[in-house]
């Protein structure tokens, strides 16, 4: 696996951090990915993004040649990259044997979308390379050696078929979990927002997507550049998880 280092000279440098927080994004539809950037931009705040070949409302797909220039640019930005499977495929149970593994799935993208099968530990490692290759085609840098599985589900014998094949898991934080997925008559923007003032943490994994189909109310419009200030106020620093103490420490 790539090390993904610890803080290096520059970084180090550029802030002493006491009190870090890492924002993420997953892909989405996209529609709100050049609001991110904006926000992202201006607040100068650097994430980390995990990519899948999502269906877009705009373009060929999340990871698609439409949207490429927007990766490159993020690499420019500083910021950093993370597969999300290709096919953005949910595990959904155990298969196999501990000696030969194998999942039951359901993408929500691809030529096989809303479909329940199979995949071998091979075939789930195929679409964690191939989401990572493309990050890498589009952006010029190699990603994180880490992944995030689609709605956070995992077992342990597909954590340990993706460590065999290069990659290390990344949850959220209990706090860090944003809340753009839920129903916004539920769930207002601002109540999430006052939710993730008050209870994040030093240290904890925010996560939010470049868009939900399900949500009426957008999310991101309304909080995140609100919340990036709110928790700068509260002393807060941004990190992406390139330099994360403990995944720092990947290789």
């Amino acid at each position: 696996m790539i090390a993904i280092g610890a803080y290096c000279e520059s970084a180090t440098a550029r802030n002493e951090c006491e009190k870090p927080v890492y924002l993420t994004f997953d892909t989405g539809h996209m529609e709100v990915a050049p609001l991110v950037a904006e926000v992202l931009q201006r607040q100068q705040v650097r994430a980390t993004f995990f990519g899948a070949n999502e269906r877009t409302k705009e373009g060929d797909g999340s990871l698609g040649n439409h949207w490429a220039p927007w990766w490159r640019a993020r690499a420019q930005e500083g910021h950093e990259f993370a597969s999300h499977t290709w096919d953005h495929v949910y595990w959904r149970g155990d298969l196999g044997s501990k000696q030969h593994p194998s999942f039951s799935v359901r993408p929500s993208a691809g030529p096989r979308d809303g479909e329940s099968y199979v995949l071998s530990a091979a075939g789930y490692c195929e679409q964690l390379d191939r989401a990572a290759l493309r990050l890498k085609d589009m952006t010029g840098q190699p990603p994180l050696p880490l992944f995030r599985a689609p709605g956070g589900k995992t077992s342990p014998q597909l954590l340990a078929a993706a460590r065999a094949c290069g990659y290390i898991h990344v949850g959220w934080s209990d706090a860090g979990f944003l809340g753009d997925e839920l129903s916004s008559e539920k769930f207002s923007n601002a109540a999430l927002l006052r939710k993730a003032l008050r209870d994040i943490r030093s240290g904890d994994i925010l996560m939010a997507h470049l868009g939900i189909w399900s949500r009426k109310d957008p999310w991101a419009p309304t909080v995140l550049e609100p919340l990036i200030k709110g928790l700068k106020e509260r002393e807060f620093c941004f990190r992406t998880l390139r330099e994360h103490p403990e995944l720092g420490k990947t290789r």
